[in-house]
């Protein structure tokens, strides 16, 4: 799992429908529709920190360890616990609602974000290029 580095988004699916579906304001969904958001991934063996850049210099960064609780921030500012596994190559973690998981795929970061709901899920799929 090479993670470490700086992405760029590159394509967003389901963008506006999984933002509607988990509360997201529609003027921060416009907003965020083509912006091109920033990762920057530092990785050390199973320790990881996760930085998302948002519009108007706002930021999130997540710090974990593969396997162990820890603390975790949405990008609405929701505190909660979570414990990032691996599975395949791919990390996952299961936000309040919605099950996020993470790959390298073809050299792109392949973000997939997952919500159940009783007509089926609602999926958003983020690809990154590393810049």
């Amino acid at each position: 799992m090479a993670f470490s580095g700086k992405w760029e988004t590159e394509s967003q699916e389901g963008y506006d429908d999984f933002c509607k579906l988990i509360g997201i304001p529609d003027d921060v969904i416009q907003k965020g529709r083509d912006y091109k958001l920033v990762t920057d991934v530092v990785q050390n063996g199973d320790e990881f920190s996760w930085t998302q850049h948002y519009p108007a210099n706002h930021s999130v960064t997540n710090k974990f360890i593969i396997g162990k609780e820890c603390d975790m921030e949405t990008i609405g500012g929701k505190k909660f616990k979570a414990t990032v596994n691996t599975e395949g190559g791919k990390l996952t973690a299961q936000f309040p609602k919605y099950l996020h998981t993470s790959e390298i795929c073809g050299g792109k970061l392949v973000e997939t974000s997952t919500v159940s709901t009783a007509n089926g899920p609602v999926v958003l799929i983020r690809t990154s290029k590393k810049i």
